[in-house]
């Protein structure tokens, strides 16, 4: 059964919007998806509750500071949203039940240095618990042809040389009110016409594909 861990550090990055739309996907794909939400805002719950009735359903997962609660029978993914700040023993805790790790990042100096410690802290968790869960980088609220772009693009590179290739990139989100819009229905890039989202959908075929995998 498939873990995917959605983490960052720093509060605000898309963490909720990636771990809903990821959960949207599977649901989409037949499989069986339990949605969990440590975050105290509890925004993927709270999309969770909104979700129509009519569409691919995803079930909720129970998970506080000291554990997650048992799967429901029968689910064969599970997405897990974070939040903020996640260190220490609850980052071990939860890193040790990943599958694959997705950190989301906004292309800002802030959130590049938070996301440099980060990332190589969960290698170093990985190489002491024997434990390697994939890890991906996503680019989140890229505008195209800025210099933050290309910080991004900088960054990342020197990123996956520090960790020998260890890290995959997953390309870049636009920065779009579709998200936005979607998350207040309770709806996923997949729950609408493919024609009313499509630039969207194409910068999230690399990802789907790395889920897939």
């Amino acid at each position: 059964m498939p873990v995917i861990l959605v983490a960052n550090p720093k509060g605000g990055v898309g963490k909720s919007t990636l771990a809903t739309n990821i959960a949207g996907f599977l649901a989409w794909q037949g499989h069986a998806v339990a949605l969990g939400d440590a975050d105290v805002q509890q925004s993927s719950r709270r999309w969770l509750a909104q979700r129509p009735p009519q569409l691919p359903p995803i079930r909720p997962l129970d998970i506080d500071d000291k554990q997650v609660a048992r799967v429901p029978k029968g689910v064969s993914h599970v997405v897990l949203d974070t939040p903020a700040g996640l260190h220490g023993k609850r980052l071990e805790r939860l890193q040790g039940l990943a599958d694959c790790i997705l950190v989301p990042l906004q292309p800002s100096l802030f959130d590049m240095q938070a996301c440099h410690a980060f990332v190589l802290r969960l290698a170093e968790l990985a190489d002491a618990q024997r434990h390697r869960p994939r890890l991906g980088l996503l680019g989140m609220r890229v505008r195209q042809g800025t210099l933050s772009q290309q910080q991004l693009q900088q960054f990342r590179l020197s990123l996956g040389e520090a960790l020998n290739d260890r890290l995959d990139w997953l390309g870049e989100l636009r920065d779009t009110q579709h998200y936005v819009q979607l998350a207040a229905r309770g709806l996923s890039l997949w729950d609408i016409s493919p024609a009313q989202v499509e630039k969207d959908l194409q910068q999230w075929q690399g990802l789907c594909e790395w889920l897939s995998a």
